[in-house]
């Protein structure tokens, strides 16, 4: 619980630094290059993931880049503690669906009911208030997408981890080739770009915001795919989306977006959520 609480914190504060950036294809591409030489170079101190986890492993870095793309869509087009709760809301209900369907792993019920008490609170948090939504769409879209990109990987990671028989190591390649492929989409993005390459641009503040990214991402991620060598798929992805309540404190603090009482009210569910999941 603590690892995974503590991946969720890291979460939250690397979307903040990407959202915040001002160029948000620049600090990705940024920190993608940073990824590939330090988890290059850290390759060699961890063990060659199991060959039957690789399938696995390809599959999600495809999904990561597909999740990078809704997340720079939804940050683009919307306010960040609206478009992260919605992101991150649609994980837990479907990984927990598919875990207890497909995985065979159902909960128990007092954090079945933690797992849907969070879900409704993220997705209060994400929908309200309506106004916004409305006036919205693209940014809603976006973050719907990227919801179910997170969906999909958190359960390809969670089979693909636990037959890697290396977590450090399956969580190192991953972010490797992940960081690999998500460098040479910005780089063609780039192309289109009127402000010049992503990778050319900006000082050594920039390089180090992207730096924080990349450690903060990569760290947030390991502890994850620890936990879920751990505990039951559904519980470890509900849990990280605790991370909605730090992005939701964030976005009011540092972005000054508007909180209001009804999604105070829905962060506070969220901590109660992450209370039920805590009840064997």
């Amino acid at each position: 619980m603590f690892a995974v609480l503590a991946a969720a914190v890291l979460h939250a504060s690397w979307n903040a630094v990407v959202k915040g950036s001002g160029d948000q294809i620049a600090v990705m591409a940024r920190s993608s290059v940073v990824g590939v030489v330090v988890c290059g170079a850290a390759l060699w101190f961890v063990d060659l993931p199991a060959a039957g986890s690789w399938g696995w492993l390809i599959a999600s870095v495809v999904i990561h880049v597909l999740y990078n793309l809704g997340l720079l869509a939804a940050y683009r087009l919307g306010d960040f503690n609206q478009t992260y709760p919605l992101a991150r809301g649609l994980g837990p209900v479907v990984v927990a669906v598919v875990a207890a369907t497909a995985l065979n792993e159902p909960l128990a019920p007092l954090p079945a009911v933690g797992v849907l008490v969070i879900a409704a609170a993220i997705g209060v948090l994400g929908l309200t208030p309506w106004r916004r939504v409305r006036a919205n769409r693209p940014a809603v879209l976006a973050a719907v997408f990227t919801g179910l990109t997170i969906a999909t990987y958190t359960l390809t990671d969670g089979v693909g981890v636990r037959a890697s028989a290396s977590a450090s190591g399956y969580a190192l390649w991953l972010v490797c080739l992940e960081c690999a492929a998500t460098t040479a989409l910005a780089v063609v993005l780039g192309r289109r770009r009127t402000t010049g390459n992503p990778l050319l641009t900006g000082g050594g503040r920039a390089w180090l915001a992207a730096s924080a990214v990349t450690v903060m991402s990569t760290l947030a991620y390991g502890l994850v795919l620890w936990a879920q060598t751990r505990g039951a798929l559904a519980a470890v992805a509900a849990l990280r989306e605790s991370s909605v309540v730090v992005a939701a404190v964030i976005g009011m603090l540092a972005f000054k977006e508007p909180m209001g009482r009804v999604r105070i009210a829905a962060s506070v569910a969220v901590a109660v959520g992450v209370a039920l999941l805590a009840i064997p």
